[in-house]
């Protein structure tokens, strides 16, 4: 008679077998392609804290699209980095933007992906900050939310004539989903769909992309309007005062450190939810690999799992090429 207790290693017994009860099932459909796209031509210049990513022109960005395409992945999400930045960030909204230039050669190239717009004005700003600033140093800058929300709402409407399929704003204002919903519907974008930033941590797992986008802050940090790491309670209110304002997915961000407020928001929204695998993350195991410590392609399906497990309908990742290869065997 077989006890109670062997049946879990029962059903353990050959790899067939754990796949058949396989409780999660990571899928090239959950995966999402971060790209970061900059002003030239020919330029496919790797970026020196994330091994095998890169900055792209738009040319060689349309290249990069059609062949994450070819391996099935759903979406990519564009991020820009601009010939010059001001105070205001206006070449967030500028019609002829990096972003915006990329996104009318993909819609006229590239057929069959979902084009999401990363909005922020981080990358396009002078002092690095995701909004307006005044003050001028690490104890007297304050961002302003209500100035930023303007900006914000025209560089939704500029994104999403230039072709974005999705907006997602990922600056933490407050109310910033709302005034986005409002700019995309009056100027005839009802359709497009906004992914929201909803809980996004200041973290600091976010050092390699600030390389990567070239958008560190020149004073100061982003904790007066990112969240606290030790918060979870608060970001589910982020998240319903986000579904309230018209958020149609919502996103928490980093992921890996972040399992939990995952978890609790599957566990309270019925919506769509995305978690970002963030470069700190993936710049980690990729240093591990390099160093022989570890098997990365063990270990990256092994963290994509987890937040899958954890929740995640969408998993924003720099390995989104290589999940793809690797899950095809």
């Amino acid at each position: 008679m077989g006890f109670p207790e062997h049946r879990l290693r029962r059903l353990r017994g050959s790899a067939p077998l754990r796949r058949l009860v396989r409780q999660t099932r990571l899928s090239v459909d959950q995966l999402i392609a971060p790209l970061f796209v900059r002003p030239g031509h020919g330029i496919r210049q790797e970026i020196g804290a994330m091994p095998g990513q890169f900055q792209l022109s738009c040319d060689t960005l349309v290249d990069e699209v059609k062949s994450i395409r070819d391996l099935g992945i759903p979406a990519v999400i564009l991020f820009g980095i601009p010939p010059e930045k001001d105070a205001r960030g206006s070449g967030a909204y500028h019609p002829n933007g990096i972003v915006q230039q990329a996104l009318a050669a993909l819609r006229e190239q590239v057929d069959g992906i979902e084009l999401i717009a990363d909005l922020c004005l981080c990358e396009y700003t002078s002092h690095g900050h995701c909004g307006v600033v005044t003050g001028c140093d690490e104890r007297s800058f304050h961002v302003e939310n209500d100035p930023t929300l303007e900006i914000l709402a025209e560089a939704a409407a500029s994104l999403a004539r230039a072709g974005a399929s999705v907006i997602a704003p990922s600056g933490m204002m407050d109310g910033a989903v709302r005034e986005i919903r409002t700019a995309l519907d009056e100027a005839g974008h009802e359709r497009v769909p906004i992914l929201a930033y909803a809980a996004k941590y200041a973290s600091g797992f976010y050092g390699p992309f600030r390389e990567a986008a070239e958008s560190p802050p020149q004073f100061g940090d982003r904790a007066t309007y990112q969240m606290d790491p030790a918060n979870a309670r608060e970001a589910l209110v982020e998240m319903e005062l986000d579904l309230e304002e018209g958020a149609d997915v919502l996103m928490v961000k980093p992921a890996l450190a972040y399992l939990d407020v995952l978890r609790a928001a599957r566990e309270r929204f019925d919506v769509p939810l995305a978690a970002y695998n963030v470069s700190g993350e993936y710049s980690m195991v990729k240093a591990a690999a390099r160093n022989g410590w570890i098997d990365e392609q063990r270990v990256a399906l092994e963290i994509l799992t987890s937040i899958a497990r954890a929740g995640a309908d969408m998993i924003l990742t720099y390995w989104a090429k290589d999940a793809a290869r690797w899950l095809r065997g």
